[in-house]
C-alpha cells in the first residue's frame, strides 16, 4: 500500500528530540475546521466556521463546498497566527479523506494539497471517524474505552482490538444526528448554532413523555421509523387544524414534549447498546465522540449507566465533539509518527470510508 512509504516504524521506536507539529483540515460536512497540534498533546489552534442555512432547510453539497472555499484561506491564517507556528515548523499536512459529503471533502482536500505543495510538506490522509476517536482519547485521557460515536453522518459503538477500531453496533438506516436534524426541520427550528442543540434546549422544558418506537436489533439501532412516528405525532398534535382544542392546556402535547420524548427514547437505545458492548469487551470506560456527543442529557444518561457498572465516562464539550481541524491534525500526527505518508497523487477523497478499514498502527 503506497500509504505506507519507506521503512514501517512504530512511533514508540522513533526518537524525536524536537516536538512535531501538524496542521489538520476538516471539511466533510457543514463545518470547516483547521487546527494545529503539537506531538506533546497540546492543541495550539482550532478555528472553525459553520455553514448555517435558514430554519427548515438543510445544507446542500454545492453550497457547502462554496462556503469552505470562501473561508479556507482565512482559517489557515487564523490557525497559524493563533498557534504561533510557521509553515516551516510543520511536520505534515493532514486532511479528511472521508467519509463525508463529496463536494465539501474535495474542496477541503484541494486546499490541503495546495498548501502541502507550497510548503513542501508530506501529507497524511485521515479517516474522519478515527479523527474523532483520537481527539477524544487525547483530550480526555481515555485509555481503552468503548467508544460511542454519534454525529450527523454516523452512529457506531466501537472498541479497539488488534490494530483496528472494531464496530460492535451501528445504525442500520440513518445516523442519529441526521434524524435529529430532520426533526428540527419538521418543527422549523433554527440551524444556529445547530439543530440538535436547539432540540436539546426545548427538551429541557418538556413535561409529557410521548411513547415512541424503541428499535434496538441486537447491537444495532434504527431511527427512521422513530422519525416517521414523531413526525406523525407532530402533525396530529401541533399542526392539524384545531389540534388538541378539546384538551386542557396543561395536558396538551407541545413541541418541547416531543423533543424531550425523542431524546429520551433514542438516547436510551444508545445507552443500552453501549452497555452491552462494555459487558462483552470487559471494559470500564466509555468515550462519547461526535457532534451529538456534546448533548448534556446523553452524557447524563450514559454517566448513570457507567457509574452503575463502576466505570468512568469520558466526554467533551462542543469544542472537540463537533467536527474540527485539530482532531484531523492529531490523528494524522499519530499516523505520521508511525511512518504513514500519503503521496500527493493519492491524496484523494471518498464518501464511504468505514472506521474499521483503518490500520491503527500507532496503538499497542
Amino acid at each position: 500500500n503506497a500509504e505506507y512509504m519507506g521503512t514501517f516504524l512504530h512511533h514508540t521506536n522513533m526518537e524525536h528530540t524536537e516536538p512535531l507539529y501538524a496542521i489538520g483540515f476538516e471539511g466533510s460536512a457543514n463545518k470547516l475546521g483547521i487546527g494545529i497540534v503539537c506531538s506533546d498533546g497540546r492543541i495550539l489552534s482550532n478555528p472553525r466556521d459553520t455553514f448555517i442555512t435558514p430554519p427548515g432547510t438543510g445544507f446542500m453539497p454545492k453550497e457547502t463546498a462554496q462556503h469552505h472555499q470562501k473561508h479556507a484561506i482565512r482559517l489557515v491564517r487564523e490557525a497559524l497566527a493563533e498557534s504561533g507556528i510557521s509553515p516551516d515548523q510543520l511536520s505534515c499536512v493532514c486532511y479528511t479523506k472521508g467519509p463525508g459529503m463529496g463536494a465539501p471533502l474535495r474542496s477541503t482536500a484541494v486546499v490541503a494539497r495546495t498548501v502541502a505543495q507550497i510548503w513542501n510538506k508530506p501529507m497524511v490522509a485521515v479517516n474522519h471517524c478515527v479523527g474523532h476517536i483520537e481527539m477524544g482519547r487525547c483530550v480526555t485521557g481515555a485509555q481503552d474505552p468503548i467508544v460511542l460515536y454519534v454525529s450527523g453522518g454516523n452512529t457506531q459503538v466501537i472498541a479497539y482490538s488488534q490494530k483496528k477500531y472494531r464496530i460492535f453496533g451501528e445504525t442500520i438506516d440513518m445516523a442519529i444526528g441526521n434524524m435529529l436534524d430532520k426533526f428540527a426541520r419538521i418543527l422549523n427550528l433554527s440551524n444556529d448554532p445547530s439543530p440538535g442543540y436547539n432540540i436539546e434546549q426545548l427538551a429541557k422544558r418538556g413535561r409529557h413523555y410521548v411513547e415512541l418506537p424503541y428499535v434496538v436489533k441486537g447491537m444495532d439501532v434504527s431511527f427512521s421509523g422513530i422519525l416517521t412516528s414523531v413526525e406523525a405525532v407532530a402533525k396530529e398534535k401541533l399542526f392539524a387544524p384545531n389540534a388538541q382544542h378539546d384538551v386542557p392546556v396543561e395536558d396538551r402535547i407541545t413541541a418541547e414534549d416531543l423533543c424531550f420524548s425523542l431524546q429520551e427514547t433514542v438516547f436510551a437505545m444508545l445507552v443500552e447498546t453501549t452497555e452491552r458492548a462494555m459487558a462483552h469487551c470487559g471494559k470500564s470506560q466509555v468515550l462519547i465522540v461526535g457532534g451529538v456527543g456534546c448533548n448534556l442529557r446523553l452524557q447524563e444518561m450514559m454517566a448513570q449507566m457507567v457509574a452503575q457498572r463502576g466505570g468512568t465516562l469520558c466526554a467533551m464539550d462542543d469544542r472537540y465533539c463537533v467536527d474540527n481541524g485539530a482532531m484531523i491534525a492529531w490523528a494524522g500526527l499519530e499516523a505520521f509518527r508511525s511512518g504513514v505518508r500519503t503521496p500527493i497523487l493519492e491524496a484523494t477523497c471518498t464518501q464511504r470510508y468505514r472506521t474499521d478499514e483503518v490500520d491503527v498502527i500507532w496503538r499497542e
